[in-house]
């Protein structure tokens, strides 16, 4: 089998693979490969055909696939090889080899000299539930429901129940009220919701579509197809409350219960996982533990903007091209860890001595009003922000100055302090 050389190879053509893609391509990288499952580039945007992208980025409010094309368009306009209809079979870590399949060139071995992984993420499952009830047809993935009204023109019900409150499912609650369908609720196992609140407002409040948060279905009906769910309160440890339950007669319940970084191949390579975000565990350029080997997007951590996701893509793109120059600085790391009210800050480690501004991302782990970001080096405090709320359903962002970052010798701390 003859084996291909290129300097970086992307896994992935989703908004992160493209943009790290040109990223590398305006650093002087000519021997770029990018790899795409799909037959289309673009990824999930493809089928994201509302509007609301694009307006940090381009500063103009875009739809999904007018995003996409962006992207897209910049790509052949460099000259960037995509090759599309090609599945990813694994990644050797320590070698830099690549092992893939694709119908017009069967298996394929590529060495690379820097790897971006860019696989974006997944929904999570029914089966990762454990909902009672039958396994009757008219259950859907908010996803994959957008995917068949959207892309495929088909509808998958007529009344409907969305389980989560997921962004997909908040906008799929208007997207299936739009085409004519009766969207009966949305129920929410948390306190809080998961979404972006402007997605609350223009999906489920300005079609009067109820939310019931501290809910969640306990029974799906039905035999061959869905007929009804049960949804029941839940306590403070989200247990069931007995006599709170309500019916629902419907015929479709769509899941939009998290989504999960896609990182089998992340895995198998050798990456250190973070047991928080379910991605990689980087540093500030976004390398992994293995030198060359890259992450950046949803298959990273989960982003609620595609313009965040854009953004840390082309800085892995990048420090990819000034890993294979030769460029790239190495040194000793120092960690980054999570404090009081904070759940999985990316990056996990900042080099030492590095003088770049550096973005901390992480989700709150609840609700906080009037409350304070605060980061501190050991005991002194390096940076804070102030915000009105901190929640779940939107990142937050600090960043650290150049100067600040330069001079960090302890472990960096991210809090909430509340009032």
């Amino acid at each position: 089998m003859e084996k291909k050389f290129v300097d970086v190879l992307v896994v992935g053509a989703g908004p992160a693979g493209l943009a790290a893609a040109i990223a590398a391509k305006e650093d002087g990288i000519d021997n770029l490969l990018v790899i795409e499952r799909e037959h289309n580039p673009g990824g999930i945007l493809r089928q994201c055909i509302h509007n609301g992208f694009g307006l940090h980025r381009f500063k103009e409010e875009l739809t999904g696939p007018e995003y996409a094309q962006r992207d897209i368009d910049k790509a052949a306009e460099m000259g960037i090889e995509i090759q599309t209809d090609t599945t990813v079979l694994s990644v050797d870590g320590e070698n830099h080899l690549v092992t893939c399949v694709s119908s017009a060139k069967g298996i394929e071995v590529i060495e690379a000299k820097a790897i971006i992984l860019a696989m974006g993420c997944r929904e999570r499952p029914r089966g990762a539930l454990a909902t009672p009830g039958t396994r009757c047809a008219g259950i859907y993935s908010a996803g994959t429901a957008q995917k068949f009204v959207n892309l495929l023109g088909y509808m998958p019900g007529k009344r409907c129940v969305i389980l989560g409150s997921g962004d997909i499912g908040l906008i799929m609650a208007r997207r299936m009220t739009l085409q004519g369908a009766k969207v009966l609720a949305c129920v929410e196992l948390m306190p809080f919701s998961s979404g972006l609140n402007r997605n609350i407002v223009q999906c489920l409040n300005d079609y009067d579509i109820p939310l019931y948060l501290s809910h969640t279905v306990v029974d799906i009906k039905g035999k061959e197809r869905l007929t009804g769910v049960t949804v029941a309160k839940v306590d403070e440890n989200r247990q069931p409350i007995p006599g709170s339950e309500i019916e629902f007669d419907c015929d479709t319940l769509l899941l939009s219960v998290g989504l999960i970084p896609e990182n089998e191949l992340s895995e198998g390579a050798g990456v250190k996982m973070s047991p928080l975000t379910s991605g990689a565990e980087v540093d500030d350029v976004l390398q992994t533990n293995l030198p060359g080997i890259f992450a950046c997007g949803n298959v990273l951590h989960v982003h609620d903007l595609v313009d965040h996701v854009s953004n840390e893509s082309f800085k892995a793109g990048h420090a990819a091209a000034a890993y294979v120059k030769g460029e790239l600085a190495t040194a000793e790391t120092i960690k980054v860890v999570d404090g009081d009210g904070v759940r999985g800050t990316v990056p996990q480690y900042i080099r030492k001595g590095v003088s770049e501004s550096v973005d901390l991302m992480f989700r709150p782990s609840g609700v906080f009003r009037n409350a304070t970001c605060v980061v501190k080096c050991g005991e002194k405090e390096i940076a804070r922000k102030k915000a009105m709320i901190f929640t779940p359903g939107e990142m937050a962002v600090v960043k650290l100055k150049p100067e600040i970052v330069a001079g960090l010798e302890e472990t960096v701390t991210v809090s909430i302090e509340r009032g």
